[in-house]
């Protein structure tokens, strides 16, 4: 009975592990099949209301590169050679088959590929948004984690209030205070540029550190104070009462429930944080001197060149759309509520 009970019980945890795998895998993919299918009707609709407002805008590359006072068969001759003398649909499905390819168009400023342009932004404001991400997590797991082991004590009221004040601190004003502390007066940092990480990392590090701080503050705050209701919320539930009851230690109990049950609403705030950062930061760049994602979208709309305007904007919708794809598999894949389909 013992060599049986032996032979049958690691079988048992295998099928139990390979089980417990096709779940896991089944639940992530079908979170993938539910977000693609949202991405693909929105995508089509957001494309097509940014195509029309180029119509609405009544705008025009004749304008922009002969002035106002140009002639009717001047404006009609550079019109067709950017093919705005075809049907609307006409114009939109070329539009949109280039962009399935990755291709954005050209400016109507200076004829320069779009795509190529908003590449470059694009991996200045990835590389600030992506540390900031990283700070604002980190930093803001800590507090809201130590303010709800906490709870009720000097040390939560105290995490609180800082929590409350830099919520409220725009990142300009921030900014503005770390180039005169570290850069102007300590000269720990570089006050304004950009340094790409191809060329060494820790000048790379060196100048996105500043802007990153200054775009992160936001982010602790968010994250500090979803985590530490989430946390306080799940530690009065009966699952972590019948767990203390069974003798878990305390440890036990933060990871193994409280923590995994509270960490969703915390990672569903990052989901619209990051697409936040990389497009909300042209002040901050141009603070810190940094011809980024924001600033050319600025630029781009002061000077009325629409087909760059466009490429932003599709940019935009395909960060939302992906960032929040990862954090829905983020969160199928770790928090117990979505494993059980609640």
């Amino acid at each position: 009975m013992r060599t049986t009970a032996q032979v049958v019980t690691p079988a048992r945890r295998r099928g139990v592990a390979v089980t417990g795998t096709r779940h896991a895998l089944g639940r992530i993919l079908a979170t993938l099949a539910r977000s693609i299918a949202i991405f693909v009707p929105v995508f089509l609709v957001a494309t097509f209301v940014t195509f029309a407002l180029r119509s609405l805008s009544g705008l025009s590359p004749a304008r922009i590169q002969l002035g106002e006072q140009a002639t009717d068969e001047a404006i009609h001759r550079i019109e067709a050679q950017w093919g705005l003398d075809k049907p609307f649909l006409t114009q939109y499905w070329d539009w949109f088959t280039g962009v399935l390819h990755g291709q954005l168009g050209a400016s109507w400023v200076n004829g320069a590929d779009i795509s190529t342009l908003i590449g470059l932004g694009l991996g200045v404001s990835l590389s600030v948004a992506t540390f900031a991400l990283i700070i604002g997590i980190v930093v803001g797991f800590a507090l809201g984690t130590v303010a709800a082991l906490r709870r009720t004590t000097v040390i939560d009221r105290a995490i609180t209030g800082f929590v409350t004040v830099i919520s409220v601190m725009p990142a300009f004003v921030v900014g503005i205070v770390l180039v005169a502390v570290f850069a102007v007066g300590l000269h720990l940092f570089p006050s304004a540029g950009y340094i790409p990480a191809q060329q060494g990392i820790g000048p790379w590090l060196a100048h996105i550190t500043l802007p990153a701080l200054a775009l992160s503050f936001d982010v602790i705050a968010d994250v500090a104070r979803q985590l530490r209701t989430s946390l306080i919320a799940a530690y009065r539930e009966n699952y972590v009462t019948g767990a203390v009851v069974r003798g878990l230690s305390p440890r036990r109990i933060f990871f193994a429930h409280v923590l995994r049950n509270g960490l969703g609403p915390a990672l569903a705030t990052l989901g619209l944080k990051f697409p936040s950062l990389v497009g909300a930061s042209v002040v901050t760049e141009w603070i810190f001197g940094l011809q980024g994602f924001g600033r050319f979208a600025n630029d781009s709309a002061q000077a009325g060149d629409v087909p760059a305007v466009q490429g932003v904007l599709v940019v935009s919708i395909v960060l939302v759309v992906a960032f929040n794809l990862i954090v829905n598999l983020v969160l199928a894949r770790m928090t117990p509520a979505s494993q059980r389909g609640v």
